[in-house]
Formats: C-alpha cells, structure tokens, sequence
C-alpha cells in the first residue's frame, strides 16, 4: 500500500481520515501494513539448495557420547525388509538369460585376451559356495576403471558359477552413468545393478535395496570410494559411509571379503569407450575381515552413535583395502620384471644363434659336449632353437636355459685360445673398416 506515502506527502482534508481507517484495520485485525518485499522467497531457492537446506534442518542434532567423539548429523538403523523392489518373473527370466551370458563373455575377454594373475582366489570361492545359508556376503574393492565390474568379478569366478544368475553378485551404479534412460535402465536393472544418487546419503532407496538383498542372503559388491579414482588407480580415496551402513544396519552381519586390483586402467583408461586387450590384471584377495567388535556396539544407541559405527567400519575397510593396495603394486611390478626378463632372454639367444661363430674360430661352441644333454634333462629345461638362415650349418641348435652357455664358454676357451679369439676380432673389425672407407 502506500497510503502512507500519500499521507506525508499532503493530502489535503483526506490525510486525517486515511490515517484514521489505517489505525482501525491495525487494531481490528492486528496486522501491519508491509511497505517493502523480502528480498529471498521460496521460489528463489533452486531445487539442489532447497533439498539441502531440508536435509540440514532434519538431521542437524548433537548426538554426545560418553568417551567417543560427538556426531553432528542424526544417524540411526533404518531396518529394511527381504521384499523391496522384488523382481517380476519376467525380469528374473532375462535376468537368469543376460546375467551367464555376460558374465562368461567377460571371463573369455579377460582370462582370454589379456593376462590376469590372481591371489588369494580360494578366499573369495569360499566364502562364495561355503558360506552358511542365509548368510550374506559384501565384497568391497577399489575403483579403477568404468569396467572393473563386471570383468574383474567375472575373471575370479569358475566359468560354471557364472550360469547361476541367483547366486551371483548385486552392484551398484549411479544413476547419471548406468540409468540415463529406459533402454539403459533396463539393461543394467537385468544385470543385477542397483541404482544409486549421488549426494543423496546412505539411507536413499538404492541403498535400501542393496541392504534388502544382504538380508535376503544374497552377494552385493560395492565400490568403497564411491567413485573412480582421479588419478589412474595410482591411489585411493577414502571410503564413504555407505558401505558402514550396509554392515551394521544388515539383519545379519555379512562376510566382508577385500580385493585390490592393478592393471584395468590399462584396459580401460579414462576417455576410452572401449576396452584393450593384451594387458596384465593382477588381482590380490585379502582375508575375511573381522568387524564383530563393531557390530556388537550396533543395537547400544544410548551409548556409541549409530554414525560413529558407520564411520569405524568404513574406515577399518580402508586400512585394509590401502594394504592390499600396496601389496599388489609391489606384485605387479615384480610381474612385469619377470615379463621383461623372458622377452630379454628370448632376445639374447635370437642373437646369439645368428651369430657366425665359425668365422671367428669357435665351431666347436656350437656343439654338445659328451654329457651335457643328460644333466640338463635332469636339472634344467631345454630350449629347442630354430636354425638360423645365416648360418652355413645344418644341424640343431640346442641351448640350456640357465647356465648353460656360460659353463660351455668356460669349458672351451683356455687363455689361448681367447687370446687368439680376441686377435681374430681385431683383424676382421679392421679389415671392416678398411673396405668402409
């Protein structure tokens, strides 16, 4: 309104009045006449900032503890039943066509066209076919590459444990990566993955049905750090609260196996749309971790914070994963040497069969002294050499692997004879460079 306005500006024998009539509405109805707007209302809060600022203003509450640190966001166990998001028939029916399909598709890419040493195996295959009825399992990793599930789960398991759709694994992909669309969100809802938002905490619907799977006795994968790592899988992030919540909030407490894998930033790097072959996985699987010293604190809400636990169990699946994080760089290093050490090897004795001994006097290296033979049958491998184009000889070649040629040089040179090894080198170098100049 802006009577008043009007008012102090002069409004002749009307001002009295109009003062009057505000006085009566003041006094009738206890309201004030507001001159000006303010300045932020509700639709000027972006959707992102509303849904935030709701989340504070809920969960904003001191929950102290006696000797443990204070949390400042409300946690509690939110109990999840066996039925949510239960399966058709029909997608249960693809799921059981799609999943073996996929699965051993994966197990002939990485088993078959790449090189992948894995540690540890019998770990993860027990507690996969052994485990007690009902009792869940949760495999936690790092996160290299967009494909490390499904290839890495894949290349662990026996290609016969990969037709059974039920028993194999649930994961966990986030909805602007795997879900974009309907077509995508059918494909990847029929192998298995769940749906997950970022930013939207641990107590969201898709964690809900990864925890309903747990309880229902199933195999759930999660990637602790929540995403990829930023820099090739050289290091890990730490591990979010959500893979806590799936372990203390879980009817029953899951057996929690850890594995750490190198090499699929190679197979798949970052910018890439499709994967590489020829390229060396190694795969180090921990043992079961032990988290009942935490779970049993879990129904004690009067003293230890249910986001307390969250954290503590999270953190000790960090220092695990960080370990074998470490481990599996130093195995893949001493990997590729030994990789490296066959390929120089091969290279010195492609070279050293090209070679023409006779022209420098040494024909008798190239034959096998009396004995030889029979020791190294019994002590060392036989490599079988294909005969060189160069060479004016027709017969094999047979060369020890380890050893050999060393011993062989030493049984055949006295200082004589390497003397005039030497002094035929030096003549035939300078008859070389004379015919060069």
């Amino acid at each position: 309104m802006r009577a008043g306005e009007w008012m102090e500006r002069g409004a002749g024998p009307w001002r009295d009045q109009v003062r009057e009539l505000q006085l009566r509405i003041r006094n009738r109805f206890r309201v004030a006449v507001v001159r000006r707007r303010h300045r932020l209302v509700e639709s000027d809060y972006s959707s992102p900032v509303k849904r935030w600022l709701h989340r504070l203003r809920n969960m904003w509450v001191v929950n102290p503890a006696p000797d443990t640190p204070t949390s400042s966001m409300r946690f509690y166990r939110k109990k999840v039943g066996k039925a949510i998001n239960d399966e058709s028939i029909l997608v249960r029916m693809v799921q059981a066509l799609a999943v073996p399909v996929i699965g051993n598709a994966c197990y002939v890419f990485m088993h078959g066209l790449n090189h992948v040493q894995i540690y540890g195996v019998e770990k993860l295959h027990q507690a996969f076919k052994q485990r007690p009825e009902g009792k869940p399992l949760l495999t936690v990793s790092n996160h290299v590459a967009a494909v490390d599930d499904p290839l890495v789960i894949a290349s662990l398991l026996p290609p016969s444990s990969l037709l059974n759709a039920h028993d194999l694994r649930w994961t966990l992909c986030a909805t602007d990566r795997c879900f974009r669309n309907p077509l995508l969100s059918a494909f990847f809802h029929c192998l298995k993955v769940l749906p997950v938002s970022r930013g939207d905490g641990v107590y969201q619907k898709g964690m809900d049905s990864a925890l309903s799977k747990l309880n229902n006795g199933g195999w759930v994968h999660i990637f602790p750090e929540g995403s990829r790592s930023r820099d090739g899988g050289r290091t890990m992030a730490a591990a979010k609260r959500g893979v806590g919540r799936l372990v203390i909030d879980a009817d029953t407490t899951p057996i929690v196996i850890p594995f750490v894998h190198a090499g699929m930033q190679e197979i798949m790097p970052i910018g890439t749309h499709f994967p590489k072959i020829g390229k060396n996985v190694t795969v180090l699987i921990g043992d079961p971790l032990f988290l009942d010293d935490l779970v049993v604190y879990k129904d004690d809400s009067q003293h230890v914070s249910t986001g307390i636990l969250y954290d503590a169990v999270s953190t000790r699946i960090e220092q695990q994963l960080q370990e074998l994080k470490a481990q599996v760089d130093r195995l893949a290093a001493e990997q590729e040497l030994e990789i490296r050490d066959v390929d120089n090897r091969d290279c010195a004795t492609r070279i050293w069969q090209q070679v023409d001994w006779e022209a420098f006097g040494m024909q008798n290296i190239l034959e096998e002294p009396a004995g030889t033979t029979s020791r190294a049958t019994h002590n060392h491998p036989i490599q079988v050499l294909e005969q060189s184009p160069k060479s004016n000889f027709s017969r094999s070649i047979k060369l020890v692997d380890e050893g050999g040629i060393v011993s062989r040089i030493r049984g055949f040179m006295d200082p004589s004879e390497l003397m005039g090894f030497a002094a035929r080198g030096l003549f035939i170098n300078g008859r070389i460079m004379d015919e060069c100049h």
